[in-house]
Order: C-alpha cells, then sequence, then structure tokens
C-alpha cells in the first residue's frame, strides 16, 4: 500500500522530534450558526500558523442545544515540529483533552531544549499574570509590578551571563 503524501511527512517530522497530538476543544454559544465558523478559522487558521505546526486537521461534532447556548467540540489532530513548538500552543489555546498519538514510546529531550522549552513556560505565565493583574489593580501597583518585572529581567540577564561566563572557564 503507498504512503500518503502527509503519512510520509508525519514520519519525516516524527524521526526527527516530531510530535503527532489530538487536541479536544468544545465551544457554546447561543447563536448556533457562530460555532461552527469559529471552530473552522481555530483549525485551519489560526493553529496551522502557530510557530512549529506542520499541520492540523480535525471534524467539528454538530452542535447540540442545553438550556440556552449550544455546544459543540472539534477533535483536532496536530503534526508539531518538536514539544518544544507544543508547549506554547498547549498554553495558548487551552484545550480540554490532548492525547499524544505518536511516537508512542518514550521522548528523548536534550539539556537545551528542556531549559528553553522551561523558559518559555515561565514566560508565558508572567504575561498571564501580568495581563490578569493589569485588569483588576490600580495604576501604581501596576507601575510597581512593572517595576518588578524589569528588575527580574535584568537579574535573569545577569546570571545567565555570569553562567556562561563560568562555564567558559
Amino acid at each position: 500500500m503507498a504512503k500518503s503524501d502527509m503519512d510520509r511527512v508525519t514520519e519525516e517530522k516524527l524521526a526527527v522530534g516530531g510530535l503527532l497530538v489530538r487536541f479536544y476543544f468544545d465551544i457554546q454559544h447561543e447563536d448556533k450558526e457562530r460555532l461552527q465558523p469559529l471552530l473552522v478559522d481555530l483549525i485551519n487558521n489560526r493553529l496551522l500558523k502557530e510557530p512549529g505546526v506542520v499541520y492540523s486537521y480535525g471534524t467539528i461534532e454538530e452542535p447540540i442545544k442545553k438550556d440556552k447556548y449550544f455546544i459543540t467540540s472539534a477533535t483536532v489532530n496536530v503534526l508539531f515540529e518538536s514539544i518544544k513548538t507544543l508547549v506554547p500552543i498547549v498554553f495558548k489555546y487551552a484545550p480540554i483533552g490532548i492525547e499524544v498519538l505518536k511516537p508512542q514510546k518514550d521522548i528523548r529531550l536534550n539539556v537545551w531544549d528542556l531549559q528553553s522549552m522551561l523558559m518559555d513556560i515561565s514566560q508565558m505565565s508572567t504575561e498571564y499574570s501580568r495581563y490578569i493583574l493589569e485588569k483588576v489593580l490600580k495604576p501604581e501597583e501596576i507601575e510597581a509590578i512593572h517595576k518588578e518585572m524589569e528588575n527580574r529581567k535584568e537579574l535573569g540577564t545577569k546570571l545567565i551571563k555570569k553562567d556562561g561566563e563560568n562555564k567558559g572557564q
């Protein structure tokens, strides 16, 4: 049986650290007609254009009515370049479920990728926290947080530089 282009691309990416992941998303709205276009946009435009996404495709369930809302879900398969490119997308889109389809064995992660991924998570968490805090704090409290974040950034830069110099000795 001949392999499809998608199968070949998937195998090539998996061989160099890629991951095939299934996401489950849900959405609800009072207007039934708005649901499907929103999920189509998520699958075909937003996810597909994210850095590190090779392809995405999915299925959307027929909406059901619950009280005054219509509810539907989507099952979306996404091929990622690496685990490092998967993590920010999980954080950004918050699927209700995640299933790693391939590889079906252990995933190797070098120290550099792990460190980089953890720094990305830290940065996303900081940005998210800042967004939330800016919506509830007074202007002077926001200014104090901005100053703390700037100091944190400066200190982090110095620590990384110092660590690099120490490793060079």
